[in-house]
């Protein structure tokens, strides 16, 4: 029998009043993909904390196999975080780590760095991790997207060669593409997976087992993540009539307690005694956690057309357009999805749709009685000095819901904000709690046009499926700018998908769409016979022709080129990390200038050696 790589046994975990971890138990076999899921604030953090060391429990015991390495992806992308690609993968590996980011810049710092020999040997593993993840080491990071600079992250997270990777919402602020890319890089390394994420498709996709904080014991499912949810609904149910079977029980035995005076002399003791440990037990259970509720407040209803573009065009100073020749109609009830790329334009098309942007060229006509509410992803509609109670209730005790008064303590209780926390400043909250506070105060606004710029980042499952159903009952129009797929698969009747500057529609949501589309492979397909027509004969022959004898001799002899190469770079490590080496600067020189051109020439042998093979040469 294997020994598992972690084992959490016992754990109990309390910041004062009812323990956050109370009991818990998890082990981590190698090669698992472990979902990591619960309520905000059930102590999800709390619990990787744990596995990491830098927290650690009241009582328990943690068990991890010698030498355990454990590398994490943090939730937050550092900020003022500088230098190039290399050099943030390289920091992987602490200092070590730090002297080959400055030997490959300049091989000729040798005598800077503690351990020449070391630094030199660990350039070779921090390239191969940028090649696995398609990174430009030489690349700055801090003017990447978000989507590069979380690969790049986790190339720094992958350069130690973890044992055990935990990953905290690692699809935050990543666009679809990135995310598609993310799933399946982790599904092919290999790697054992500790993951937080409210992204439900990721957690499909990704997860082998689910394991679930709830009222502070830790409950494991070993299945995915839909089976999960068919198995947890059963489980509650199976745990609710257990539960009324108990009370009835009890309810019972405490009016049987309760007879008069004469029949209590005649009480079993035994009896008594076990009213008394179901009082207790009873006493002990702790209820589910309370669900946000949510109700979007309406206004009279809009026109028909809400809004209608012609021609409308739209690029950023003398650019790309973002936006060419745009023709759309929004009718009152439409919920439309805006997908594509970060950057590509989404949040801009919205602005123009609701007439806030004016379009280079084109006209938008908005239609009659639209009142607007906008949800934006940066939140900047909140003074982060303020308290939630006075941003949600404008500095007022009470606010107005569905026609009647009441007291901003009450209405934030449905948005999970107690009284204390409601008390707070908003700059104190998490993500999520900000996330709610936001939607607690527009929902206060009559509206009949709902704008969702990314709502989903920080919101806890419950929450957001919640938000689905609302956003379903509402009667009015939506649009919905969003990466998370199972949002839009719920919520959409229309897409506008954003492909290199063209706009087109699809009817439905996110996998409507996949359905729809022209595959990728087709698109290619048909670039290409659009380019072989108008190339010159030589080249159209050549596209379709058989392998000449010169090619399949090459073919032939690619691998064992390939071959001598991967031994001339293993001489050349080996040669790097001696430390003798480097008593002859242009000795240090020649052999990195060799070393990255073997590297350069393995490339192109193989990706040629790719080319003939597809082509159909035998071997």
């Amino acid at each position: 029998m294997t020994m598992a790589l972690l084992t959490l046994r016992d754990i109990q975990l309390s910041y004062g009043g009812p323990a956050l971890l109370d009991g818990v138990n998890l082990s981590i076999e190698r090669g698992e993909r472990i979902g990591l899921v619960g309520r905000n604030g059930v102590g999800k953090s709390s619990l990787m904390r744990l596995v990491t060391g830098a927290q650690k429990p009241d009582s328990g015991e943690i068990e991890a196999m010698p030498r355990l390495r454990v590398a994490q992806l943090e939730q937050d992308l550092p900020p003022q975080l500088g230098g190039r690609i290399f050099d943030i993968a390289a920091s992987g590996l602490g200092a070590v780590g730090r002297d080959a980011a400055l030997l490959h810049r300049d091989a000729m710092r040798a005598d800077e760095v503690a351990n020449p020999a070391e630094a030199w040997a660990v350039v070779p593993k921090v390239e191969t991790i940028l090649s696995r993840l398609s990174l430009d080491g030489d690349a700055a990071f801090d003017v990447q997207s978000g989507g590069i600079k979380r690969r790049a992250l986790l190339a720094k997270a992958l350069v130690s060669e973890p044992d055990l990777l935990l990953l905290d919402e690692p699809t935050n602020h990543l666009d679809i593409p990135a995310v598609e890319w993310l799933e399946g890089f982790l599904k092919n390394a290999g790697l054992t997976l500790l993951f937080v994420t409210h992204d439900r498709a990721f957690l499909q996709s990704v997860a082998t087992r689910i394991a679930e904080i709830d009222r502070g014991k830790m409950l494991s499912w070993e299945c995915d993540y839909r089976t999960y949810l068919e198995r947890r609904a059963q489980y509650l149910a199976d745990e609710a009539a257990e539960n009324a079977r108990f009370d009835k029980r009890l309810a019972e035995e405490e009016a049987w307690s309760r007879q008069n005076v004469q029949a209590r002399r005649t009480k079993s003791v035994a009896r008594m005694k076990e009213v008394e440990r179901m009082r207790a037990q009873r006493a002990e259970r702790r209820s589910l956690l309370k669900t946000a509720k949510m109700n979007i407040s309406e206004a009279e209803r809009s026109g028909k057309l809400v809004v209608e573009a012609e021609g409308v065009t739209h690029a950023w100073e003398e650019g790309k357009p973002l936006v060419e020749g745009l023709d759309i109609t929004v009718l009152r009830g439409d919920r439309i999805g805006l997908i594509g790329p970060n950057g590509c334009g989404k949040t801009t098309l919205a602005k123009i749709l609701l007439g806030e942007i004016a379009p280079n060229a084109g006209t938008i006509r908005v239609g009659t009685n639209v009142e607007v509410v906008y949800f934006d992803q940066a939140r900047e509609q909140l003074d982060p000095d303020a308290t939630v109670a006075d941003t949600v209730a404008e500095g007022n005790d009470h606010v107005t819901v569905g026609g009647r008064q009441r007291h901003i303590i009450g209405y934030l209780k449905d948005f999970l904000f107690e009284a204390p926390r409601a008390r707070s400043r908003v700059g104190v909250l998490s993500g999520g709690e900000k996330s709610r506070v936001l939607l607690a105060k527009l929902f206060l606004r009559p509206s009949n046009v709902l704008v969702l710029d990314e709502p989903t980042n920080d919101l806890d499952i419950e929450t957001l499926e919640l938000l689905e159903e609302r956003v379903l009952d509402y009667e009015g129009t939506v649009i919905v700018v969003s990466h998370d797929r199972a949002f839009l698969n719920a919520v959409c009747t229309n897409v506008l998908v954003f492909d290199d500057g063209n706009v087109e529609e699809f009817v439905g949501g996110y996998d409507d769409w996949l359905r729809q589309r022209t595959p990728p492979s087709a698109k290619a397909a048909k670039s290409q016979t659009v380019d072989a027509s108008a190339a010159p004969p030589r080249e159209k022959k050549a596209a379709a022709r058989k392998l000449s004898f010169k090619e399949k001799r090459e073919l032939e002899e690619l691998p064992a080129r390939l071959e001598a190469l991967e031994t001339e770079q293993a001489e050349l490590e080996a040669r790097l990390a001696d430390p003798a080496l480097y008593a002859d600067a242009d000795a240090v020189k020649t052999t990195t200038t060799r070393y990255e051109a073997v590297q350069e020439e393995w490339v192109e042998a193989y990706a040629r050696w790719e080319e003939l093979d597809a082509i159909g040469g035998d071997r």
